[in-house]
C-alpha cells in the first residue's frame, strides 16, 4: 500500500515531464535550413538551431499539474518564410500531449504537423 501511494503522488510532487521536439521534415532536398529559435515564458531564450533535413531540436518542459503556465514559443525561417508560435503551452498541451507527455512539431514544405507519438500527424497550420 505505501509503494502504491508513493507512485499515485509522485507525478504531482516531482511534476509532470514533456518531451518537445521541432522536426524538418522537408522532403525536397533543400539545401536551405530550417532555422529555429525559441523563447522560454518562464526562463527566457533557450536558443536556436539550424536543422537540415531530418535533424531535430528537442528539450524537456518540467512543469508542476496544479499551478504551471509555462510556456515556449519559437521562430521558423525558411527561405523566405517565417512563422512565429507557441511550440508549448501547459495549458493545452498537458492533454493533448499524451501519457508519454509527447510534443512533436514536423516541419514541412507545406506547414506545421502535431503528433503525440511520432507516427500520426495532423496538420494544424501552413506557413503564412
Amino acid at each position: 500500500l505505501y509503494t502504491t501511494f508513493i507512485v499515485f503522488i509522485q507525478p504531482a510532487y516531482f511534476g509532470i515531464t514533456f518531451d518537445v521536439r521541432i522536426i524538418n521534415g522537408f522532403s525536397n532536398n533543400s539545401s536551405l535550413p530550417l532555422v529555429v529559435w525559441c523563447v522560454s515564458h518562464d526562463s527566457g531564450d533557450i536558443g536556436g538551431r539550424a536543422l537540415q533535413e531530418r535533424d531535430d531540436y528537442s528539450w524537456t518542459v518540467k512543469i508542476n499539474p496544479f499551478w504551471s503556465s509555462s510556456r515556449f514559443v519559437c521562430t521558423m525561417k525558411w527561405d523566405e518564410k517565417t512563422m512565429k508560435f507557441e511550440v508549448f503551452r501547459a495549458s493545452r498541451d498537458r492533454y493533448r500531449c499524451g501519457d508519454c507527455g509527447e510534443c512533436f512539431w514536423l516541419v514541412k514544405e507545406d506547414g506545421f504537423y502535431f503528433s503525440n507519438n511520432g507516427i500520426n500527424w495532423i496538420k494544424n497550420f501552413p506557413w503564412m
